[in-house]
C-alpha cells in the first residue's frame, strides 16, 4: 500500500509476487498459501506488544525483503519509527503471530488522517480469512480512534478485494513502474450525527403548515430563534433530552438557559427573559434542576419570568425572549461567503461527557457571558447559526442548507482546544460557539475571550466537505442537513 501523506515516500500496504490471474482473496493480496486451512481455534486480532511486534517485523523481512526481494537489506522506514504507529497482530491460539498491519496519522499534528500499510501473513500457518480480517480490523480500530480519513494505496490488481471490503475507489497511481489504486475506507461519523439529530426535521415540521409565519416566516426558516410577528421579539425554545436530565440535573438546567440564550445571540438578540417548563419524578430532582437552572439565570442576569412545574417524568425545556431590530438570519449566505467559527476554547470535557459536551461556560463569570452574547448583534454578519447537535460540520451544513448553498471546511483552521481530537471537536456541543458566514474580509466584533477564525467557505455544491492539507476534499454530509431547504 502507498500511502499519500505529506512529506513521506509512497509505500505499498501489500506487496505480493502471487500471479496476477490468482483468484483467492488472502492469497492474491498477501504472501500466504495457495489452499489455506481453517484455524481449529479461529484468532485473535489486538494491538501488539514487544514480542509480537518484533515477530510482525520478522514476518515483514521474511515477505517482502528474502522472498520477493522488494527491499534490499530491511523494509523499515520512517513510519516503523514513529511511536503513534500502532500494529495490529492476528493470534493463534499458541500465541503465534499469524499476520499483522500497522497504522498510523499522516500528518504532524493528528487531524484524523491516517493511513495503513505493511500488512503481511504469516503464509506458513495457511490460516484463512486473516488478511481479510485484519484489514476490517484497522478500519474498525481507526474509527475507534478518531480518524474521520482513512486510506490505502495497493496495487491495483487488489482494488477488488478492496471493493469487496467496502472501500471505495478514488484514484490511480504508479509506483515503481507498477499501477497502484488509492483506496478510501467510508467513515460517515459526521452525516450519521446528522441524520441522527436532524435529518427528520423536514418531513415531521411539514405538517405544521406554510402560513406565513410559520416556522419563522421567510427568511427565518427554521432559524434559531423566530421574530414574533408585529413587535422586535425574537423567541427560542429548546428542550433537554430526559436522560440527561436525570443523569446531570444542575448541569442540564444550566445547559437549558445555556443553549437558548446561544439561540438568541445567533439572532443578533439581546435576551430579556426566560420561561421554564420542568417535571421530575422526585421534589429532589426538581430541586437539583432548578438549582442549575437558577445559577445560570443569574450568571447571565437574565430573569425567569415564569414556567410551568410538576411531578412526573423528567423533561425540561426552556423559553427564551430577546429583542432584536435586525435580526441575523441563519440562511442569509451566498456563495463564495467566508464562513468563520468563534468559539470558546476555555474549560474542559464535562465529566461523564468526554467527547461529547465541551463545558466552557460553567467557569466564565456574567460579564464574560455577556460578552460572548453580543458578538453577532455587533458584528452583524449575513448569516449566523450557533452549534447545535449536529456539532460544527453538521450545522455548517444547516446555514449552508438555510443559505441555499453547500460548505467546505478547513480542517487545518478550525479553532479547537489542545486536548480535544478534530473528529470530537466537530461532531461535540461545544458550549459557546458560532457560526457566521459573510463577504470576504468583512470586519468582525471583539470576540471577548473567545477565539475566532475564518474556517471554511460558501459552495455551490450541496452538502458538506472537508478540506485536508494535501488539498484532497472528502464529503462529511452528502446533501441537505435538516430538509427544510432554503429558508
Amino acid at each position: 500500500m502507498t500511502t499519500t501523506e505529506p512529506e513521506r515516500a509512497q509505500r505499498s500496504w501489500f506487496h505480493d509476487a502471487a500471479a496476477p490471474g490468482a483468484v483467492s482473496l488472502d492469497y492474491c493480496v498477501l504472501s500466504g498459501h495457495p489452499c489455506p486451512a481453517e484455524p481449529e481455534d479461529g484468532f485473535l486480532i489486538r494491538p501488539a506488544d514487544r514480542r509480537q511486534l518484533a515477530a510482525y517485523h520478522a514476518l515483514r523481512r521474511e515477505n517482502f525483503v528474502v522472498e520477493q526481494e522488494l527491499f534490499h537489506g530491511s523494509d523499515a522506514d520512517d513510519i516503523d519509527d514513529d511511536p503513534r504507529t500502532t500494529v495490529l497482530v492476528a493470534l493463534a491460539p499458541d500465541g503465534a503471530v499469524l499476520g499483522g498491519v500497522r497504522l498510523a496519522p499522516a500528518t504532524a499534528e493528528d487531524l484524523g488522517w491516517w493511513t495503513g500499510s505493511r500488512l503481511v501473513v504469516n503464509c506458513g500457518r495457511r490460516t484463512r480469512g486473516v488478511g481479510n480480517a485484519l484489514v476490517r480490523a484497522a478500519c474498525a480500530y481507526a474509527e475507534s480512534n478518531n480518524v474521520l480519513r482513512f486510506e490505502a494505496t495497493v496495487q491495483a490488481r487488489y482494488g477488488a478485494m478492496f471493493t469487496h471490503l467496502g472501500w471505495i475507489h478514488w484514484g490511480d497511481t504508479e509506483i515503481g513502474g507498477v499501477p497502484h489504486a488509492r483506496m478510501r475506507w467510508p467513515i460517515d461519523r459526521v452525516e450519521r450525527l446528522a441524520q441522527a439529530t436532524k435529518s427528520m426535521l423536514g418531513p415531521l415540521l411539514d405538517g405544521l403548515g406554510t402560513g406565513p409565519m410559520t416556522l419563522g416566516g421567510s427568511g427565518f426558516r427554521g432559524d434559531d430563534g423566530a421574530p414574533v410577528p408585529g413587535s422586535d421579539l425574537i423567541a427560542a425554545c429548546d428542550a433537554i433530552i430526559p436522560s440527561m436530565v436525570e443523569r446531570d440535573p444542575e448541569w442540564a438546567g444550566w445547559c437549558s438557559v445555556l443553549v437558548n440564550l446561544n439561540d438568541l445571540s445567533a439572532m443578533g438578540a439581546e435576551p430579556v427573559g426566560l420561561l421554564d417548563s420542568i417535571a421530575a419524578p422526585t421534589r429532589s430532582l426538581l430541586t437539583r434542576i432548578l438549582r442549575g437552572l437558577a445559577r445560570a439565570s443569574q450568571t447571565w442576569d437574565v430573569p425567569v419570568l415564569g414556567g410551568h412545574t410538576h411531578i412526573g417524568p423528567a423533561a425540561l425545556s426552556v423559553t427564551a425572549l430577546g429583542r432584536a431590530a435586525r435580526p441575523v438570519p441563519g440562511g442569509g449566505g451566498h456563495i463564495g461567503d467566508e464562513l468563520r467559527l468563534t468559539v470558546d476554547l476555555g474549560g474542559s470535557w464535562r465529566p461523564g461527557y468526554q467527547g461529547r459536551q465541551w463545558d466552557s461556560s460553567s467557569h466564565r463569570s456574567g460579564a464574560e457571558l455577556r460578552a460572548l452574547g453580543r458578538f453577532v448583534t455587533a458584528t452583524a454578519p449575513a448569516a449566523a447559526k450557533d452549534i447545535s447537535m449536529a456539532g460544527i460540520a453538521g450545522t455548517a451544513g444547516m446555514l449552508a442548507e438555510a443559505s441555499g448553498v453547500g460548505v467546505e471546511l478547513d480542517v487545518t483552521r478550525i479553532p479547537r482546544p489542545a486536548n480535544a481530537a478534530l473528529a470530537d471537536w466537530i461532531t461535540c456541543f461545544p458550549g459557546f460557539a458560532m457560526l457566521t458566514a459573510d463577504r470576504p474580509g468583512a470586519a468582525i466584533s471583539d470576540p471577548g475571550p473567545a477565539a475566532s477564525a475564518v474556517c471554511g467557505e460558501l459552495a455551490s455544491s450541496p452538502g458538506v466537505r472537508l478540506r485536508w492539507p494535501d488539498g484532497t476534499t472528502t464529503t462529511a454530509v452528502p446533501g441537505t442537513v435538516t430538509g427544510l431547504g432554503h429558508s
